[in-house]
């Protein structure tokens, strides 16, 4: 008696809904941060009256959205690299500002570990899916 092979077609599949569901988790985190960034800066808790010149940090995480969106590896990758620098920023403000600085300092280390693991899984997942479909083929 033999054993049946268990269905291969479905691992693919699931690969690509894991993709799916990290990019939209990438997206979303980044424009949580970008939100974040220019209310907190502008109205939540600036730190001047009228606003801080601290809300230009949102400028260069409007960089990325596109190649998220157009799903480029290569903006995956550099990204779950930059967002240390924001991650680095949220910490040092949850220890030094008071409230709600400090409180908006934890949304955004929680925005950041979440946009590093997104990050992290949509690259491992479709270097995963490649190697799938190049054995596949092969």
């Amino acid at each position: 008696m033999t054993a049946s092979a268990p269905n291969d077609s479905a691992a693919p599949l699931a690969v690509q809904g894991d993709v799916a569901i990290t990019r939209w988790l990438a997206v979303g985190s980044l424009l949580g941060l970008i939100v974040l960034s220019v209310l907190w800066e502008l109205w939540l808790a600036p730190l001047r009256p009228g606003g801080s010149w601290l809300v230009l940090k949102a400028l260069p995480l409007c960089i990325p959205l596109a190649g998220l969106l157009k799903r480029r590896m290569y903006t995956y990758r550099w990204v779950s690299l930059v967002v240390w620098l924001y991650f680095t920023e949220g910490v040092v403000r949850a220890w030094s500002d008071k409230a709600p600085g400090n409180w908006l300092a934890m949304i955004e280390i929680a925005l950041c570990l979440l946009l590093f693991i997104a990050c992290a899984l949509h690259v491992r997942l479709r270097q995963k899916a490649a190697r799938q479909s190049t054995a596949k083929a092969g």
